[in-house]
Protein backbone atom coordinates (compact mmCIF):
# COMPACT_ATOMS: atom_id res chain seq x y z
CA UNK A 1 0.00 0.00 0.00
CA UNK A 2 1.50 3.59 -0.93
CA UNK A 3 0.74 6.32 1.35
CA UNK A 4 1.68 8.75 -1.24
CA UNK A 5 1.40 9.33 -5.20
CA UNK A 6 3.98 11.27 -6.96
CA UNK A 7 2.25 13.83 -8.70
CA UNK A 8 2.64 14.71 -12.01
CA UNK A 9 4.52 17.72 -12.87
CA UNK A 10 2.58 21.00 -13.74
CA UNK A 11 2.79 22.68 -17.41
CA UNK A 12 5.11 25.58 -17.90
CA UNK A 13 2.73 28.30 -18.21
CA UNK A 14 2.53 29.25 -21.31
CA UNK A 15 4.67 31.55 -22.96
CA UNK A 16 7.42 30.51 -21.01
CA UNK A 17 10.33 28.20 -21.16
CA UNK A 18 12.93 26.59 -18.72
CA UNK A 19 15.25 29.27 -19.97
CA UNK A 20 13.18 32.34 -18.57
CA UNK A 21 13.30 30.90 -14.85
CA UNK A 22 15.03 33.07 -12.45
CA UNK A 23 15.88 34.15 -8.78
CA UNK A 24 16.42 36.91 -7.60
CA UNK A 25 17.47 38.35 -4.20
CA UNK A 26 15.91 41.22 -2.21
CA UNK A 27 18.69 43.89 -1.82
CA UNK A 28 17.07 44.95 1.82
CA UNK A 29 16.29 41.62 3.22
CA UNK A 30 17.96 39.33 1.31
CA UNK A 31 15.05 37.28 0.99
CA UNK A 32 15.27 35.11 -2.55
CA UNK A 33 12.11 34.24 -4.97
CA UNK A 34 12.03 31.99 -7.90
CA UNK A 35 9.67 32.08 -10.57
CA UNK A 36 9.15 32.73 -14.34
CA UNK A 37 10.70 36.03 -15.56
CA UNK A 38 8.41 38.24 -18.02
CA UNK A 39 10.90 40.24 -19.37
CA UNK A 40 8.36 42.49 -21.15
CA UNK A 41 7.12 43.81 -17.74
CA UNK A 42 10.53 43.47 -15.75
CA UNK A 43 9.06 41.11 -13.46
CA UNK A 44 8.75 37.03 -11.78
CA UNK A 45 5.48 35.92 -12.68
CA UNK A 46 4.71 32.55 -10.92
CA UNK A 47 6.85 33.54 -8.11
CA UNK A 48 7.38 31.55 -5.06
CA UNK A 49 9.74 32.07 -1.57
CA UNK A 50 12.86 30.48 -1.40
CA UNK A 51 14.54 29.67 1.88
CA UNK A 52 16.70 26.81 1.01
CA UNK A 53 18.20 25.15 -1.83
CA UNK A 54 15.49 22.01 -1.80
CA UNK A 55 13.05 24.77 -2.18
CA UNK A 56 14.60 25.66 -5.41
CA UNK A 57 14.58 21.76 -6.12
CA UNK A 58 11.14 21.40 -5.14
CA UNK A 59 9.78 24.31 -7.55
CA UNK A 60 11.94 22.78 -10.97
CA UNK A 61 10.53 19.17 -10.00
CA UNK A 62 7.54 21.28 -9.84
CA UNK A 63 7.41 21.84 -13.76
CA UNK A 64 9.87 18.76 -15.05
CA UNK A 65 13.10 21.42 -15.61
CA UNK A 66 15.86 19.81 -15.37
CA UNK A 67 18.43 21.99 -13.44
Amino acid sequence: MKLFKKRAAAKIPEGYTADTVRIEKSTCTGERTIGFYDPKDKKLVYAELVRTDADIKAFYEKYGIDM
